[in-house]
């Protein structure tokens, strides 16, 4: 079993990227730059924020607290909050957009590496719930930006598209006077 969890711990976050990446190639063009858009802003918000709140906030890690020793190799600095969880979390939320079954699916997962993360020794409880919540918040306020962004990297087109603010300020070329 410490198999098993050492494996989902330190690797299964991989997953997260394929089927991540899987999703973004079945969309069509314009959601493809979405999504790219929504995962940079998103994501460098995400790491900011990782960042922050490991400088003000320690958590020392279990194995160091209990004196034993964690089911894999791990320096002995600050666990707050875990970095895997914020990451795999974020990417999990964002995946949901635009595919229910894969983003409910990385959720689980994510969640699955935050306790096995937990259960290894290397982080506590807390530091598993502060990276859902940073990631979810980085989700939740890059959104807006991401969508903003990709429509002046794309503006809409086809059928139902709304037409650009400037679109008729100037009459056509030989009406007037």
């Amino acid at each position: 079993m410490d198999t098993v969890i050492v494996y989902i711990a330190k690797y299964a976050f991989v997953v997260s990227f394929i089927v991540a990446a899987c999703v973004w190639l079945r969309l069509p063009s314009r959601k493809k730059t979405e999504l790219l858009s929504w995962g940079a802003l998103g994501g460098a918000l995400a790491y900011i924020l990782v960042k922050v709140a490991g400088a003000l906030f320690y958590d020392t890690r279990p194995f160091v607290v209990d004196h034993t020793a964690p089911l894999f190799a791990h320096p002995a600095d600050n666990g707050f909050p875990s970095d895997h969880t914020a990451l795999t979390m974020f990417l999990a939320l964002i995946v949901l957009r635009y595919s229910r079954r894969w983003g409910i699916a990385l959720i689980v997962l994510s969640l699955l590496i935050g306790a096995s993360r937990v259960a290894a020794g290397i982080h506590t409880p807390l530091d598993i719930i502060a990276a859902v919540a940073i990631a979810a918040f980085a989700a939740l306020a890059t959104r807006p930006a991401a969508v903003w962004l990709n429509d002046r990297l794309r503006p809409p087109t086809g059928a139902g598209a709304e037409p650009p603010a400037d679109a008729g300020s100037e009459p056509p070329a030989g009406a007037g006077s």
